[in-house]
């Protein structure tokens, strides 16, 4: 019974981290996002590097690049986990009229696109 509460703890800790970590990088692409409504007209090419950002946990690279904006999940563990986020986003931001899209790119990784 020890055993079977113990597991119960420690998958409730892991999703409520999951959940912590998704809240956390959700808030660093909204910051992103309304950067480029109020504070940036693009990035640029180039410069986005230096904007780059990590969720605490070093799961979530997040990496501006003109008015798009990238998600790179660190060391995806499934082969889906790309798919499920990208879902998450495009729900996350359904009713955000400055993001058009968002999508897995040629790359891999998840853009989230605020172009014009």
């Amino acid at each position: 019974m020890e055993k079977l509460k113990n597991e119960k703890n420690f998958l409730s800790n892991l999703f409520d981290g999951e959940a912590e970590t998704k809240a956390e990088l959700f808030v660093l692409t909204d910051g992103f996002v309304e950067s480029l409504q109020t504070e940036f007209k693009s990035y640029g090419i180039l410069n986005g590097e230096k904007y780059t950002k990590h969720t605490k946990d070093g799961l979530y690279k997040v990496n501006p690049i003109g008015r798009l904006i990238n998600v790179k999940i660190e060391n995806p563990e499934k082969n889906n986990e790309y798919e499920t986020l990208k879902n998450e986003l495009k729900e996350h931001y359904k009713t955000n009229p400055n993001v058009k899209n968002v999508y897995i790119c040629n790359a891999g990784t998840i853009m989230i696109d605020c172009r014009n």
